[in-house]
């Protein structure tokens, strides 16, 4: 169809560039043409492609439009779509002017009397829309665009452009970021924050590269200097983009710091973004989560053509002059995950860069308490450590409820003093699918109590938040989270149901396999592995409150184990 207009139109030279994929993300545009404008400049326009015949506005929504025989409820105006595209591709390709850009939604197959309602203000200046009816006027626009000559070299220069965050686009973050909670940063945290500085001043005086590896565990302050280096440096003009491998605590960081900025949102990418990247076309990749590096960046959605077997991890080093890797060993929840400090630091070093290494030793989520950190590592007996009683810390409160009713009511009474609290669960319970009235299935079931699971989805069901928010929404009290939402993210008080797959027996806490029902860990995983993986899925879920802790045990033998542990600051210590 387009092939034809810009024929009519005697645009034969204009490329077009179809599918084209959008910087650093999974979204393409349907077709962007390329060609020369009148003044001897490139000219460039998006096209958003529809081949619907009919279309109206969604309850008179002038952004949401419903297209008739189409499942999936309301569409995002095309219009308005267009217009993002072309906000994204200006945002993130260096050199590129608005005046060289345009943006239009074409509706090939309706005449304007079959969705006349699309046809009004969108907001979404400059981004025009042309449908079978106004054919003659597309032609007119698209002469008033582009010379008729080849814009084959136009194409070229689009493709070959450096991809970065804008020097506009960093200037309207600049104020979002800083407008976040002020970050005080201490010791080991300002060191991380300094290092980081200095290697990206080094790598632009001196075109040089370093990676900066910091660890820390649950609260020690990696993510506040992951947002603050990200604030620093848009402040800065330089280009720093932000990524994890956390659907849920990606979109946590759009939402909220963010702000609601559209654009601020686009500096918060994925890990699987960067398998086309230049090298070093970013000044610094801010890893975040770093533990959840996998070992390619290729899933099941991925096309044959961008399948390389290129480790992610090298993707990651190469995108950027200074990659900083923020991370948590015993984090490592899931078969695959490949994010240790070894592995990058040998990677780092075979490529011959210079690593500096920074471990976070304070704990800020926990009330501040190490006490609680370390006695986490030895119940697990993780680093080294062994199961200790505790003993208490001002700090931050611990205990066993012999319920979960119990546990639930407990929490139910610090909501209502306006704490925040969730309940987390071991993978130890079947996860259904929503009934066909709406609701959710109530899987986690012991005894007589039973909740459902949060929402495994995008979309909200009934008052569950979908599983993005679940840790954050007011609605996700109901729900028993799982690990996989609840990692990232921090509550007040944090009740834990410790399942049948790690049960106290001959004067030790052992993990059970054939009791987790993780589709993750699979017949190929080692018990060894799935040894490591259940406890780190504890460790996880039992560092989450940033006040209190309450623990559950659906095993009675471990149940009274947990209680036994629990001891009153005047009871003697061990020797």
């Amino acid at each position: 169809m387009l092939v034809q207009d810009l024929a009519d139109a005697g645009l034969d030279g204009v490329e077009l560039m179809i599918e084209h994929r959008l910087p650093l993300t999974a979204k393409r545009a349907d077709v962007i043409l390329a060609g020369i404008g009148h003044g001897g400049e490139d000219r460039y326009v998006i096209v958003e492609l529809k081949q619907w015949s009919s279309a109206e506005l969604f309850e008179d929504d002038p952004h949401l439009v419903l297209v008739p025989g189409m499942r999936g409820g309301p569409k995002l105006h095309p219009a308005l779509q267009a217009n993002t595209y072309r906000d994204y591709l200006l945002d993130f390709t260096e050199g590129l002017q608005s005046s060289q850009v345009d943006s239009i939604a074409y509706l090939h197959y309706a005449q304007d009397g079959d969705v006349f309602d699309l046809l009004g203000d969108t907001g979404a200046a400059p981004t025009r829309m042309f449908t079978a009816s106004r054919r003659g006027e597309l032609l007119k626009y698209l002469a008033s665009v582009f010379a008729p000559i080849s814009g084959a070299a136009a194409a070229d220069r689009l493709e070959a452009a450096r991809i970065r965050p804008t020097k506009q686009l960093l200037r309207h973050a600049a104020p979002v970021l800083k407008g976040r909670d002020h970050f005080v940063l201490l010791d080991e945290q300002r060191l991380a924050f300094e290092l980081v500085r200095h290697a990206v001043e080094k790598a632009r005086r001196a075109d040089h590269k370093t990676v900066v590896i910091v660890t820390g565990g649950p609260g020690s302050g990696k993510s506040v200097i992951a947002l603050s280096l990200l604030a620093d440096m848009a402040a800065r003009g330089y280009a720093a983009v932000h990524a994890t491998g956390s659907k849920s605590f990606t979109e946590t960081m759009r939402r909220y710091a963010a702000r609601g900025s559209t654009r601020t949102k686009n500096l918060f990418k994925y890990f699987n973004s960067f398998m086309k990247a230049t090298p070093n076309d970013l000044d610094v990749l801010i890893n975040d989560e770093a533990h959840r590096i996998r070992e390619t960046s290729a899933n099941r959605y991925t096309r044959a053509e961008d399948r390389s077997g290129r480790r992610q991890l090298d993707e990651l080093i190469s995108a950027a002059r200074v990659p900083v890797f923020l991370l948590d060993e015993h984090q490592i929840v899931r078969p695959g995950e490949l994010g240790t400090v070894g592995d990058i630091r040998a990677h780092a070093i075979a490529r011959g860069l210079d690593v500096h290494e920074v471990e976070l030793d304070a704990q800020y989520r926990c009330g501040g308490s190490r006490l609680y950190e370390n006695w986490v590592l030895g119940l697990l007996e993780l680093g080294g450590r062994q199961p200790e009683a505790w003993f208490g810390d001002e700090n931050f409160t611990v205990e066993t409820v012999g319920t979960p009713h119990a546990l639930e009511s407990r929490l139910s009474l610090h909501l209502d003093g306006d704490y925040s609290a969730r309940m987390t669960a071991g993978y130890c319970w079947k996860w259904s699918k929503p009934k066909t009235d709406g609701t959710l299935v109530h899987d986690v079931e012991i005894g007589d109590w039973s909740r459902p699971w949060n929402v495994n989805g995008d979309r909200s069901v009934g008052t569950a938040p979908p599983s993005a928010l679940w840790a954050t929404h007011e609605g996700g009290f109901g729900q028993v989270g799982c690990v996989y939402t609840a990692q990232g993210f921090e509550y007040d008080y944090n009740g834990v149901i410790i399942g049948p797959d790690l049960i106290y027996r001959n004067g030790r806490l052992t993990t059970d396999r054939a009791a987790n029902r993780d589709p993750a860990i699979t017949k190929k995983v080692t018990d060894a592995e799935a040894y490591r993986l259940i406890r780190n899925t504890y460790k996880v879920l039992l560092t989450r409150g940033l006040r209190g802790t309450i623990l559950y045990s659906s095993d009675p033998e471990t149940q009274d184990y947990l209680a036994s542990l629990m001891r009153t600051r005047a009871e003697p210590r061990a020797a």
